[in-house]
């Protein structure tokens, strides 16, 4: 006798809930954080502190500079501050002698120089260091040796004479540039540099400041020209600012 076939079991339809199985809890929401008051509410102190220090470091920093514009203005329309003037006086090369050997070509000169300095103001005094000078011959630049000068103090409305004496022995030079500068040397159409290089200060009133570097150029005349007149020297100072 041949078997009944089995029916299919049924299928749960969609959506159908066992009521004999414990009923889910619904998920506890987040707790959320509580609004505090503005006055509880936390501040950037310390940025605010800081932003403080700044707007003062800048209102003093503009206070003073004011206070030395201010300063300065009072102090030039008093003391009416004027440059000290640098002439070249005179200029002679009491010795002159090229010599071409088969080693080469030497140098032997001595120079003598005066350099007048000239203080043109009535209150204000100047105070000058220790002077380093060199000094050059021709557009080459063949040196003619160096010297120092002591420092010194110039008054009110002073004039004062500065000796330079400078000298080579055997300098050796190139062959070409010994009978060029010869040659000039000869018409006396040879010029002659010298640089100085100093530092200066003012005094005025017992009140004395520090010394600032200043440069010196006597330079690009000949022989010729320092008989006649005396030329003006060009001050220099910070590098880029320069004075006849």
């Amino acid at each position: 006798m041949a078997d009944k076939p089995m029916k299919p079991p049924l299928q749960t339809p969609p959506g159908y809930r066992d009521p004999n199985l414990p009923a889910k809890s619904a998920p506890k929401p987040l707790p959320t954080k509580a609004m505090l008051p503005p006055s509880f509410q936390p501040r950037n102190r310390r940025s605010r502190h800081c932003r403080l220090c700044f707007s003062c470091l800048i209102l003093l920093i503009m206070v003073a500079i004011l206070l030395l514009m201010i300063a300065g203005g009072l102090f030039y329309l008093w003391f009416d501050p004027k440059l000290p003037v640098f002439h070249l006086q005179s200029l002679k090369l009491s010795a002159f002698n090229i010599t071409k050997k088969p080693d080469g070509t030497f140098l032997s000169a001595k120079m003598v120089a005066r350099i007048e300095v000239r203080n043109p103001n009535e209150k204000i005094i100047y105070h000058f260091g220790e002077s380093n000078v060199e000094t050059t011959a021709g557009d080459d630049e063949v040196s003619l040796g160096s010297t120092t000068l002591p420092e010194f103090t110039q008054g009110q409305k002073n004039t004062t004479s500065l000796k330079i004496e400078t000298s080579v022995n055997n300098e050796l030079i190139e062959d070409g540039i010994g009978s060029k500068i010869l040659d000039q040397f000869t018409s006396k159409k040879l010029k002659v540099n010298l640089d100085v290089k100093t530092s200066v200060g003012i005094g005025a009133e017992g009140v004395k400041t520090g010394l600032l570097g200043v440069e010196v150029l006597c330079g690009g005349v000949t022989l010729k020209e320092t008989i006649t007149e005396m030329p003006r020297c060009i001050i220099s100072t910070l590098k880029w600012i320069s004075v006849r």
